[in-house]
């Protein structure tokens, strides 16, 4: 073989090698989510300190409603009533995983704050909160506070943890997330 002949096939080899590294390199970059995506489903610092007692914020997240509600000691002691009147107690459901962590009577970190996804888990409807204890329409005379599903009436606890014998099958989900300190929390991330 000659040597003008080998050069061109050499050359016409690595052309080919660089062409299709750089086809592969843009067909791979075009399957990664655009930064958009990355913005909208990556973690998110919150900042609790403005959040009083009683009240709640609402963000969306992941195209999810996250509630994040304040709870005052009033609320977190009708949670030790509802316990024999939910389903789940310390949410112990396979089918709807609760963080380890938040597998207790408050389903979260810090009993004071109570950070949840408002989807109900019979058909995917918002709950409404409907913290004021007492008769109301829709609901029980005993009423002690919490969420109720305005499609099909279930209704849970100020921990989000459904009550016997309604459509609802599981208590509503928590997310992951931690506190960085007192009144800051990432959302999407739990270390332990």
């Amino acid at each position: 073989m000659d040597a003008t002949r080998r050069t061109w096939m050499i050359a016409t080899g690595v052309a080919s090698c660089v062409g299709t590294a750089a086809t592969a390199t843009a067909f791979l970059e075009s399957m990664e989510p655009s930064n958009e995506a990355q913005v909208n489903g990556g973690p998110i610092p919150v900042d609790l300190s403005r959040l009083q007692p009683g009240h709640h914020i609402v963000l969306l997240w992941r195209g999810q409603p996250i509630w994040i509600v304040r709870r005052t000691p009033q609320m977190l002691a009708t949670l030790k009533r509802t316990q024999d009147l939910v389903a789940d107690p310390l949410s112990r459901n396979t089918q709807y995983p609760t963080p380890t962590w938040a597998q207790n009577a408050w389903r979260s970190i810090k009993p004071e704050y109570f950070v949840f996804i408002d989807i109900c888990t019979h058909l995917g409807c918002a709950p409404i909160g409907r913290f004021t204890p007492g008769p109301q329409p829709g609901l029980p005379n005993d009423w002690l506070g919490g969420w109720l599903c305005p499609c099909h009436g279930s209704r849970y606890d100020m921990a989000a943890r459904v009550f016997k014998n309604m459509p609802a099958p599981a208590n509503m989900i928590v997310p992951d997330y931690e506190f960085l300190n007192d009144t800051k929390i990432m959302l999407g991330t739990h270390r332990l």
